[in-house]
């Protein structure tokens, strides 16, 4: 990518991936970034599990009632946790690592998408936490804020839009309500 700017607009969530290996030398650099992801206080709380099997990647795509699905054609899938015991800002710091991992994937020519398991929950009920807690066997201090599924797009998406920006949205000095 040439510059951040063009790496942003061109970043979409694909969903649906190739048959081709992730090579191991760009996973690592994927899992160097969530690494240097700020964090509050720089607590560093967060863990991230790798998950390459197939036949886990497929048990993890039903631990959501719907919106998981594509991590069973994912090549991998990162959980990302965070240590509730550490700091109360685990979600954030799980989710700027998450956007991070996103980003350095893109710069490689790799597709993500994440899957938000934080506040999500099973048919049932069940929090899809609990579904990937027993899965991956992470302890009960650690909660799972996302899963990123990555892989080789299958599919080609258009960059984002610059006339769909919602500039209106941006309030500079206070939050200024027009009146019609």
């Amino acid at each position: 990518m040439e510059n951040f700017k063009d790496l942003v607009q061109k970043r979409r969530s694909i969903r649906k991936f190739t048959e081709q290996d992730i090579n191991p030398e760009d996973l690592q650099l994927i899992l160097r970034a969530a690494l240097m992801s700020p964090t509050s206080k720089g607590t560093r709380a967060w863990h991230f599990v790798v998950i390459e099997d197939k036949e886990i990647l497929e048990k993890m795509s039903l631990c959501r009632s719907m919106g998981s699905q594509f991590i069973a054609d994912a090549k991998v899938a990162v959980a990302v946790l965070g240590d509730r015991e550490v700091t109360d800002a685990w979600c954030e710091d799980a989710s700027i690592a998450a956007v991070t991992m996103q980003y350095q994937a893109a710069d490689l020519g790799l597709g993500s998408c994440w899957c938000q398991i934080r506040n999500r929950f099973m048919d049932n009920g069940e929090p899809s936490d609990n579904i990937l807690r027993w899965l991956l066997r992470y302890p009960e201090n650690l909660a799972c804020e996302c899963v990123i599924g990555f892989g080789y797009p299958a599919i080609e998406r258009k960059p984002q839009s610059e006339d769909n920006l919602k500039w209106e949205n941006v309030h500079i000095g206070s939050f200024n309500i027009s009146e019609e």
